[in-house]
Order: C-alpha cells, then structure tokens, then sequence
C-alpha cells in the first residue's frame, strides 16, 4: 500500500491511525473466520479469508483491503475483541 495513503488514513468512528496488519495477525484473523468466530461491526458473519487489511494502531478495530482498495466504513470494521482467547 502507497506510504501516502496509509500516512492519511484512519478509523473512520475513532480516528485513529491505521498499520497495515501483520502476517501473525493475519493468520490469526483468517483462522477464526475460518472457525466461524468473526462479524463485522454491523453483525455480518465473515465468511473468506482475508488477503490484506490494516488495523487501528490502538489495535481495536481491523478494516479489509479488497482489490487494494481499503474498506473504511464503519460497519464493515472487525472488532478485535472476537480474537481474543
């Protein structure tokens, strides 16, 4: 993802800076989408893995990047919370 782009993104609810989200957490994500343990914020079960997606930098909320093209609305969020065990 372009430096610039990521330098002027944020959540769009806290605004809070976002990072793009790292392999582990990546991996991590995808195993519990694959479980069947994730929503997005608007309730939505997830049902594909994630290829690329950033997260808030307080580590809260995770957004997906689909086509390269990030996907800032706010119901369409992953509250990270679902990851914890």
């Amino acid at each position: 993802m372009d430096k610039r782009l990521l330098d002027i993104l944020c959540c769009p609810v806290s605004k809070t800076p976002v990072r793009p989200l790292r392999a582990d957490e990546l991996k991590r994500l995808n195993q519990a989408i694959a479980d069947g343990h994730i929503e997005t914020v608007a309730g939505e079960r997830v049902l594909t893995p994630v290829d690329e997606a950033l997260i808030t930098t307080d580590e809260k909320v995770v957004y997906r990047i689909e086509d390269g093209i990030p996907v800032m609305l706010p119901e369409e969020g992953i509250g990270t919370t679902q990851l914890t065990a």
